[in-house]
């Protein structure tokens, strides 16, 4: 065990946030191993434990992930690790919180209780919590922080000249979208969605002369197909917006997406690290430094 109280251990994958996320806490940054063998299973090895060990691990394509990360938390707790706090920027299977149809499961009470039972605290950035109200609701036998992302995208957005709206593409973004606004001092508005399919949607703008010539920021906490961002972007620009520019907080999209947005008259798209992506460029790190504190005080 390390002499040190409090560490942070990472996967190499995600060395780079990491190590950011270290250096502002004032710890020492070490890496997981994670041998595959023949078969397909795999065996972690854990460097030197704290009796407080940080944990930084984003669940994006999470299965194999979350295998190593069960099996390391085996590995912390014999290694002496009395306190195990899990940074998961981007936490999966969080949108199945009921069971859709028959035969499924609630993915969300299946996650919540491997991670729950395994971590003294878990801390991730806009949750994809609908009808779930609270992260605590998911994991009721743990410590658990919720963060918000707004902040440092605000702080991104305010580089943008003459920044007039913020837009949301559906009203289940009205959270987020209202936090960026505030923080910048402006308007926003919110598109109504109707799914057509799994990639078709029709979207509406009340009032949408108000956009034209104006410049407009579309936000959203998550970007994976694209659809509806891109959707979203093409009308702004066919009310007459003068730019549009997108910026999500996770990145599970394809890097097409971004080429696609670009054809229909926006900016791109840009995101936070919560997702290791080519569109990464919003440090998350002052979000989950501030949130990290008492653990290093303590």
């Amino acid at each position: 065990m390390s002499k040190a109280s409090i560490i942070l251990h990472a996967f190499p994958d995600e060395a780079r946030p990491a190590r950011a996320l270290a250096s502002a806490l004032g710890v020492e940054c070490r890496f997981v191993d994670v041998h595959t063998f023949p078969d397909g299973e795999i065996l972690p090895t854990v460097p030197e434990t704290a009796p407080t060990t940080i944990v930084y691990r984003s669940l994006a394509q999470p299965n194999d992930k979350l295998m190593a990360l069960f099996l390391a938390c085996d590995a912390w707790r014999r290694a002496g690790a009395q306190r195990l706090v899990l940074v998961a920027p981007y936490l999966c299977y969080l949108r199945q919180d009921i069971a859709f149809a028959p035969g499924q499961p609630i993915s969300q009470k299946v996650i919540g209780q491997l991670l729950g039972d395994r971590f003294d605290r878990i801390l991730t950035v806009d949750a994809h919590l609908h009808r779930t109200p609270t992260l605590s609701a998911v994991f009721p036998q743990t410590s658990s922080t919720a963060l918000s992302a707004a902040p440092v995208i605000a702080a991104w957005l305010r580089q943008a000249p003459q920044l007039d709206f913020v837009v949301g593409p559906d009203v289940e973004s009205a959270s987020w979208v209202g936090q960026v606004a505030d923080a910048l001092g402006l308007p926003y508005r919110l598109f109504s969605k109707t799914r057509l399919g799994d990639n078709e949607v029709r979207l509406a703008l009340d009032n949408p002369a108000e956009i034209a010539g104006r410049s407009v920021a579309l936000v959203d906490d998550i970007c994976s197909s694209g659809g509806t961002l891109i959707e979203a972007a093409r009308m702004l620009k066919a009310f007459g917006a003068r730019d549009v520019a997108a910026c999500v907080t996770h990145a599970l999209f394809d890097p097409s997406v971004d080429t696609k947005l670009r054809g229909v008259g926006a900016r791109g798209i840009v995101s936070t690290d919560s997702v290791i992506h080519p569109s990464n460029a919003i440090s998350l790190t002052p979000v989950l430094a501030d949130a990290l504190r008492g653990e290093v005080r303590d």
